[in-house]
């Protein structure tokens, strides 16, 4: 393997926004399938690359630049949440970038072996790690409330509860194919129609299986934390709740803080990034040769000097 089989979503616009030089460090902070690792490592920059699926850190091992001395594509088979404490145990203090392309990648949604569509039946698995508890397992354990609950806040499934009381009354699922078939029929699914009602179901459920939105809310505070002043951190999502996390975030971190009507005698406190970008959008192009694209949204800003906080 000595390319990335599969073209990352907005990939020009994201490398214009991290402007990868020769000798930069940066972070992948989702390797995927490599394609942002791929670009970075051809403009001259040394790679930190973190993916929690087995299968990726394996494909990407195969790489020259993993055997090159000292290598310039360095994998870390860990959560990117965790990339503070993996980089300084790799004698790494700072970076210049960070990329994030949040969510499931191509190479998973493209084998239904793990069952994260439902374009070709599979197992009901979904997990990113490969490890812990599987779809199947929730669903086929969980009460309905719970399911619900899931459904409503990750998928915003508007019918959860009967989407929920179906999948009870259906158990056990072991397939996407029967999992998809009982969302349907709960929600009188007509075949034809514009949009797979199953798709925020299997959506919401994907999240919850590997805590998505936690482990985004953490890698954002953790790229605070290792990006140098000047760095710049640069987040894909696909979703209104990714999207709305990342535009939180970066709005927060830009603001000058400072004192309240309770505390008026607080120093403003500067703020962490600067030059936060507008919502980037997929082209029309783009989306014609890749309609996985049409929901993406880019939005990227620069470190300052200001300290990381806290709790981010």
């Amino acid at each position: 393997m000595t390319g990335a089989p599969h073209i990352p979503v907005l990939m020009h616009e994201c490398i214009a926004a991290l402007a990868p030089k020769p000798g930069d460090t940066m972070v992948d902070a989702t390797f995927g399938a490599g394609g942002y690792s791929r670009a970075l490592l051809d403009a001259g920059a040394t790679v930190h690359a973190f993916d929690r699926d087995p299968d990726a850190i394996a494909a990407g091992s195969q790489w020259s630049e993993t055997r090159e001395d000292p290598p310039r594509l360095v994998l870390h088979a860990r959560r990117f949440s965790e990339m503070a404490e993996a980089l300084k145990e790799a004698g790494v203090g700072q970076v210049d970038g960070v990329a994030m392309d949040i969510g499931v990648s191509s190479m998973q949604l493209d084998q239904a072996e793990r069952g994260f569509a439902f374009s070709s039946d599979g197992p009901l698995d979904m997990r990113m790690s490969q490890e812990g508890d599987s779809a199947a397992d929730f669903l086929n354990t969980a009460s309905d409330e719970a399911i619900a609950d899931v459904l409503y806040l990750y998928g915003e499934e508007r019918q959860s509860r009967r989407v929920a009381r179906a999948i009870v009354a259906a158990r056990p699922l072991t397939t996407t194919g029967e999992f998809a078939r009982v969302v349907r029929k709960a929600l009188g699914h007509h075949p034809g129609a514009p949009k797979d009602p199953a798709t925020r179901s299997f959506q919401a459920v994907r999240i919850h299986v590997n805590a998505e939105l936690d482990e985004l809310t953490h890698g954002l505070s953790a790229a605070e934390k290792v990006l140098r002043e000047g760095g710049r951190l640069a987040v894909v999502s696909f979703h209104s709740l990714e999207d709305r996390i990342v535009k939180r975030f970066l709005r927060e971190a830009s603001a000058t803080g400072g004192g309240s009507r309770h505390m008026p005698e607080a120093k403003p406190v500067p703020p962490v990034f600067t030059r936060v970008s507008k919502a980037i959008r997929p082209s029309e192009s783009e989306i014609n040769d890749n309609p996985r694209a049409r929901s993406a949204t880019l939005r990227h800003a620069v470190r300052t000097a200001t300290p990381a906080r806290e709790a981010a």
